[in-house]
């Protein structure tokens, strides 16, 4: 939990002076115990990421410092989404394609984004966001219930991810009324991701890898459920970009990763909720 709690704040899933999800939900989407929920926060408090207050709960005070890819650099091993999703809606027109489980992490950050927008910070001109996200249609691979015939796991995913959706679309409304061509289109695939893609402005990747593990997920009720999930707010991220040299490992990389969304999305995609 405690890697994956970092790479959140790291990649700005959670703000400056946003509280943390309750330690309750933290110990169920980790699937680990309340003792060790307090246990890292009282390390990220020590460290000055957090502060915590009895009976307020626990609220983000600082973000790591990172840099953003440079160009005619190279970059590799972990990246930061934050920054490099900051530097992409500098531009006048933004473009980025996703493919993902729930989509929660690209929600916090277009709502970064729009918060960014409607307070001057940034003025983008035009924005695309096409996601591709798996169906609805039948259960995933994960996340599941090892007991192949109990549904109550998967509806939690399916309430999530629609939850999530309208929130892009909130983002994307509030954009149209500040004068922002945007648009959100959402296609969905008879497929369950094994690791998430951002393609940023149609000259970086961002790639990483669903961990999948075996916890206890607890659904509505409050009923536990042991189950097969991934963590992959906590996934590491790698980071690809376009350049001249059509040969080289980045450029092949990205070329046969775009090349997959846009197949994917035109043959295997169904039409989702657009806004």
């Amino acid at each position: 939990m405690d890697n994956a709690l970092r790479e959140q704040l790291a990649n700005g899933t959670f703000r400056p002076g946003e509280l943390l999800p309750p330690q309750r939900y933290l110990a169920s989407d980790y699937g680990v115990s309340r003792d060790t929920v307090q246990r890292v926060l009282r390390q990220l408090a020590a460290e000055g990421w957090i502060e915590s207050r009895q009976g307020s709960g626990s609220r983000v005070v600082r973000l790591p410092s990172a840099d953003p890819a440079r160009p005619g650099t190279e970059r590799r091993g972990r990246v930061l989404l934050l920054p490099l999703m900051d530097a992409a809606f500098q531009k006048p027109a933004v473009s980025l394609d996703v493919f993902t489980l729930t989509s929660e992490t690209l929600a916090r950050h277009l709502r970064h984004q729009t918060e960014r927008a409607l307070a001057e910070e940034i003025s983008p001109e035009r924005l695309l966001v096409r996601v591709l996200l798996p169906w609805e249609d039948e259960p995933l691979a994960y996340p599941r219930a090892k007991a192949t015939d109990d549904h109550r796991v998967w509806q939690r995913w399916r309430t999530m991810t629609r939850t999530h959706l309208k929130d892009m679309q909130k983002c994307v409304q509030a954009l149209r009324h500040a004068g922002v061509d945007a648009r959100l289109e959402i296609r969905r695939v008879p497929l369950t991701p094994h690791y998430k893609l951002y393609v940023l402005n149609n000259s970086e990747i961002l790639y990483g890898t669903y961990d999948v593990v075996e916890r206890t997920v607890t659904v509505g009720d409050g009923t536990g459920i042991e189950a097969l999930d991934v963590i992959g707010l906590g996934s590491t991220l790698s980071y690809h970009r376009r350049v001249e040299d059509e040969q080289s490992h980045d450029s092949m990389f990205f070329t046969s990763m775009q090349d997959w969304f846009e197949t994917t999305w035109n043959l295997l995609g169904q039409d989702g909720t657009t806004g």
